[in-house]
C-alpha cells in the first residue's frame, strides 16, 4: 500500500575525489573510504533503489512503478515515461575537485546512449572556506579553440570559477562545462541519466597509475561554447512556505524552511512528491503514517496522496515533476 512516506536504501559510490561527510555528517552506512555521492533515489539500470522502511521495504522501485503507476508517478507522468522514474536524486561529497564536464541533451543522449539528457540542479549544504564551483566559461570561445586549449593543457584558463556558500543554488542545463570544487557538500536533483562526458581531470591516475577516460571528441557536439550562461539562483527564504528555486521542463524544486507544523495540500499536483532534508530533522505524516527525515535524507511521497503534515525544525527540499 502506498500509504506512507518512503524511504530508500541509500546507494554509495566510492569516487577518487570522494571524502567521508556522507558517513560522518550525513550518517550514511559504509565503512568504505572516499565515498563522493548517495544515490538517494534512482532508477538508473544497475542501479535501481530498494525500499528501506514500512510494509513494502524490500521492494525495488522498479516493482514500484510497474505495480502501481500512475498512483505512484502521477497520471501525465505515467504517460509521458511509463515505468521509468524521471529523476535522480543525489547527496555529493567532493573531497577534492571533480573532473571538469558537460552532460548532453535529450536528443544527442537519445541518439547516442538511448538515454534522457541529464539537466540538473545543485544545493550548496556545506561549504569550505574558500570552496567553488566552475560553473561555464568565461568567454566565449570556438570548438576549435577549445579543442587547442585542451591539447596545451590550458582549458582551465577559459573556465569561470564561481564561489561557493551554504544554501547557493544552481541550475546547469545541459551543454554547460562544469565541475564542483574540493570542499563541498551538495544535494543534486537531476534527469535520470548517467551519460557524463569527462572533458579534464587535472592529470590524476587511480592506484593503478592510469588516467580515467576523457571524451574530448564527444563532449565538442555537446558543449555550449557562450560565457553567458545563467547558473545562479536566487530564491526567498519564507518560513512554512513552498520558496522556489528552480522551475524547468524536467522539474521544479522549492526551498521550505519548517518551524512547527505545516500542513502541504497536493490536490492540484499530479505528480510524486520528494523531500530532501538539508538540514535538521522533522516527522512527516500522510494517511495516518509518519516517518522522521533526518538531515541528508530523502522520502519519496506517492503522487496519490494530496496532504502531507510536516513537524519540526528542518529545511527541506520539495522535488515535483
Amino acid at each position: 500500500m502506498l500509504n506512507y512516506p518512503i524511504k530508500f536504501q541509500p546507494i554509495l559510490k566510492d569516487k577518487i575525489w570522494g571524502g567521508d561527510k556522507l558517513v560522518t555528517k550525513l550518517n550514511k552506512p559504509s565503512t568504505l573510504n572516499n565515498i563522493g555521492e548517495s544515490w538517494e533515489l534512482s532508477d538508473v539500470e544497475g542501479d535501481v533503489s530498494i525500499v528501506a522502511n514500512g510494509s513494502l521495504k524490500g521492494t525495488s522501485l522498479k516493482n514500484l512503478l510497474e505495480t502501481y503507476q500512475a498512483e505512484l508517478l502521477g497520471k501525465n507522468n505515467f504517460l509521458n515515461f511509463g515505468t521509468k522514474f524521471p529523476l535522480l536524486i543525489k547527496f555529493i561529497d567532493a573531497k577534492q575537485d571533480l573532473s571538469v564536464q558537460v552532460h548532453p541533451n535529450d536528443e544527442l543522449s537519445k541518439a547516442r546512449h538511448n538515454s534522457f539528457g541529464k539537466t540538473e540542479m545543485w544545493y550548496i549544504m556545506q561549504a569550505d572556506e574558500g570552496a567553488r564551483l566552475i560553473l561555464g566559461f568565461n568567454n566565449t570561445i570556438t570548438s576549435e579553440e577549445y579543442v587547442k586549449l585542451l591539447e596545451e593543457k590550458k582549458i582551465m584558463s577559459v573556465l569561470n570559477d564561481v564561489p561557493v556558500k551554504k544554501g547557493d543554488a544552481f541550475f546547469i542545463e545541459t551543454g554547460t562545462v562544469h565541475a564542483i570544487g574540493a570542499g563541498i557538500v551538495l544535494a543534486e536533483i537531476q534527469q535520470t541519466s548517467d551519460i557524463t562526458y569527462r572533458i579534464y581531470d587535472f592529470d590524476r591516475v587511480d592506484d593503478q597509475g592510469n588516467e580515467r577516460e576523457l571524451h574530448t571528441e564527444l563532449a565538442v557536439d555537446a558543449l555550449n561554447f557562450s560565457n553567458n550562461i545563467d547558473t545562479k539562483r536566487n530564491y526567498t527564504s519564507k518560513k512554512n512556505n513552498l520558496n522556489e528555486v528552480v522551475k524547468c521542463e524536467y522539474f521544479k524544486t522549492n526551498y521550505i524552511p519548517v518551524e512547527g507544523d505545516l500542513e502541504l495540500e497536493y490536490t492540484t499536483t499530479d505528480s510524486f512528491v520528494i523531500f530532501m532534508c538539508v538540514e535538521g530533522n522533522a516527522n512527516i505524516s500522510i494517511c495516518g503514517n509518519t516517518e522522521t527525515i533526518n538531515f541528508g535524507e530523502t522520502i519519496l511521497i506517492p503522487a496519490s496522496v494530496k496532504n502531507v503534515l510536516v513537524e519540526g525544525e528542518c529545511k527541506l527540499l520539495e522535488v515535483t515533476v
